[in-house]
């Protein structure tokens, strides 16, 4: 695994350990010689992450919208700052750079954003795993809705095969680089259905 796009909130949130986390997984990719791909931000958690890839010795992508960009709000000191038209634009462009994906706590755009990369992934527009970094047992909740799609039959369970869930970055990563997609569609079909 060459890269890991993240996911992450632009606060750092009111519990320490989450900037803590953060931290460690950017030392983390950086000792294990994974690039990080991000939402380019140099506030919250994303600045605590590229921050702590950089300090380390590691790369460090940033794509970042034009309008957030302008705004002063893109991390100045990255390997590489790459400067899109729209969100939209943003987030194909990260899954392209990536192999992986690893969202830590954060907002609604978080969320928007690790549901998208792995419905890319039921949907094969991409065959990239997706990992939840649950510091704290901040994904538990999203995690057993997650749990109770797949039981009511909205979310089949080979994608959700594809959603690794741990509280420490080694393992974590290990699982995403260890994964291997299906072979076929992992959508509901008319045969599948």
């Amino acid at each position: 695994m060459k890269r890991v796009c993240v996911y992450c909130g632009s606060s750092v949130g009111r519990d320490p350990r989450y900037a803590e986390a953060t931290a460690s997984l950017g030392r983390t990719l950086a000792r294990r010689g994974i690039g990080l791909v991000f939402g380019g931000g140099s506030v919250g958690l994303m600045g605590v992450l590229a921050d702590a890839v950089l300090d380390s010795g590691g790369s460090a992508i940033g794509v970042i919208p034009h309008g957030l960009a302008a705004r002063e709000v893109g991390h100045t000191g990255l390997t590489e700052m790459r400067v899109v038209p729209s969100m939209h634009a943003r987030k194909a462009l990260m899954a392209e750079l990536a192999e992986a994906f690893l969202a830590l706590p954060g907002g609604f755009g978080t969320f928007e954003e690790l549901f998208e990369s792995i419905t890319w992934t039921q949907l094969g527009i991409h065959r990239k795993p997706l990992g939840l970094l649950n510091v704290a047992g901040y994904y538990d909740g999203l995690v057993g809705l997650v749990d109770h799609a797949v039981r009511e039959g909205f979310v089949p369970p080979v994608t959700r095969e594809a959603v690794f869930v741990g509280d420490e970055a080694e393992g974590l990563l290990d699982r995403l680089a260890d994964y291997v997609a299906p072979a076929g569609p992992t959508w509901a079909t008319k045969d599948t259905a």
